[in-house]
């Protein structure tokens, strides 16, 4: 796996979502790197990286990254995750990770129906947004064509940079098919979260959720603390399904404060 590293000092390494790269993190980036050494991976299948063999499943993604992670040298790692990559930074401090965790906005904790309706609604943000490829730029350069395309999953989309939209939205097109189709299924169809009885986390967990999140609902926070009893909350206020998006500075704020 690639990945881009930024500033020096203690490492601290990010880990995107579903059909993402290394580049949904532009916006807080600079801030981070100021701070720490921030190592930002592509996943397998993602950003055009070769494929997990087998099926890219939440288990068999975070093997892939745990084996990274050792290979480099960075055991221990404080870690950041955001989406389907804060699924798997949980499974990670679920499995005994020593370095504090960071989760924003986790999938695994709907119900049945939530997870139903998820699969659908991002199944079908996922083929339009393959569709929309030659006519991409145009939308990303418009505010109304950034609400329109990720009303889903910010709370301002239209405030949006442009080209970090574009960039996010081109992902689709990299990612390999089957690997992002098989971690979209395993999201929605696959095991739910465990979680990690009081008293058994080698690492602090932190959670982070956006209150204005139409991907991961606000509600499953709840599940989400009800399983992993030692985490701490935040709620990001202002927030959509990602708050290093719609609210950079907090997203700062918490992931430093949390990892100090």
């Amino acid at each position: 796996m690639r990945a881009v590293r930024r500033g020096s000092g203690k490492p601290l390494l990010l880990v995107h979502g579903l059909g993402s790269s290394a580049r949904n993190w532009d916006l807080v980036m600079p801030a981070l790197s100021a701070a720490r050494e921030v190592v930002a991976v592509n996943l397998p299948g993602f950003a055009g990286e070769p494929s997990v063999s087998g099926p890219a499943t939440i288990a068999a993604l975070t093997d892939a990254l745990q084996q990274w992670i050792d290979e480099e040298g960075l055991a221990g790692v404080d870690v950041v995750g955001s989406s389907m990559g804060a699924r798997m930074v949980l499974e990670m401090a679920r499995r005994g990770h020593r370095g504090t965790v960071v989760s924003l906005d986790p999938g695994g904790f709907w119900t049945d129906v939530q997870a139903k309706v998820f699969g659908g609604s991002i199944k079908a943000s996922v083929a339009l947004v393959r569709t929309l490829q030659p006519v991409l730029p145009a939308l990303a350069r418009s505010p109304v064509g950034r609400t329109a395309l990720l009303a889903q999953f910010s709370a301002r989309p239209w405030a949006l940079p442009g080209d970090l939209v574009l960039t996010e939205l081109r992902g689709f097109r990299r990612s390999v098919s089957p690997s992002l189709d098989s971690a979209l299924d395993a999201l929605g169809n696959g095991p739910r979260q465990e979680g990690a009885p009081i008293g058994s986390l080698h690492g602090k967990v932190a959670i982070g959720w956006g209150r204005h999140d139409r991907v991961t609902l606000p509600s499953q926070a709840a599940r989400a603390c009800a399983v992993f009893p030692d985490a701490t909350l935040h709620w990001f206020e202002k927030s959509g399904h990602f708050p290093h998006w719609d609210s950079p500075d907090e997203t700062v704020d918490m992931i430093l404060s949390s990892t100090a």
